[in-house]
């Protein structure tokens, strides 16, 4: 079997198993004191979030063995159980990161809370629209399954952003997320010998995104802390 026929039968089930791996490897260095057995209780909906989170990366693991396994009927019928996850993804998200930013604010002192409230956000909006528009184009396969893996990638900022500072420096944590998304280009290239139009138009954006995100956090950028500020009293 070549290498095309590979990156082609397998590429999106692997990258389900390594999206996985990152996600634990990441939270492993904070979930016993984050989560486990916190100094101060975390707010309940950091619980679940925390299981809607892992239920969704399941559901992409079974989705894309589903697919390699050629059970399209399958992987159809319970896409309706993926609509709603990852309909709620984006709401629970959002309220997710406004309680932790007022938790982090005033319960544990955090200076840089409000500021860093634009990270979470931003995740949720590259998410929610990758997924909205792969339910649009759920009858496109090729537009679909890429927008799936592009919104799953998004996922992985909060787990990059705890990558050992020796393995990811902290400022530069989106880095894994874009190197996620350019295998996926990688592998396009390899098989298709083109660049699909999802990734034409969606890294662009995504990184310009990106760069005003840290460009806010590294600089504190005052227009930005007013409406956190707004959004977390």
């Amino acid at each position: 079997m070549t290498t095309r026929h590979v990156l082609d039968d397998y590429f999106y089930f692997l990258m389900s198993f390594l999206i996985i791996l990152i996600v634990v490897y990441g939270f492993s260095h904070t979930i016993d004191r984050n989560l486990l057995h916190p100094a101060i209780p975390r707010p309940f909906i950091l619980y679940i979030h925390a299981a809607v989170f892992t239920g969704w990366l399941g559901f992409f693991i079974l989705q894309s063995s589903l697919v390699r396994t050629r059970n399209v009927r399958m992987h159809r019928a319970v896409g309706w159980f993926g609509l709603v996850m990852g309909g709620l993804m984006p709401i629970l998200g959002v309220a997710t990161a406004i309680s932790m930013g007022r938790f982090d604010a005033l319960q544990l002192h955090q200076a840089d809370a409000e500021v860093n409230l634009i990270i979470p956000l931003f995740d949720m909006v590259v998410f929610g629209s990758a997924f909205a528009l792969a339910m649009y184009w759920r009858k496109r396969p090729e537009y679909h399954r890429r927008l799936i893996f592009v919104a799953c990638c998004a996922l992985t900022a909060a787990a990059f952003g705890r990558f050992p500072e020796h393995i990811l420096p902290p400022v530069l944590f989106y880095g894994g997320v874009d190197l996620l998304i350019l295998l996926g280009v990688a592998r396009d290239l390899v098989v298709n010998v083109g660049l699909h139009s999802v990734y034409r138009y969606a890294i662009p954006a995504i990184v310009l995104g990106q760069i005003v995100v840290m460009y806010t956090v590294t600089h504190n950028v005052s227009a930005w802390l007013r409406i956190a500020h707004a959004i977390l009293t």
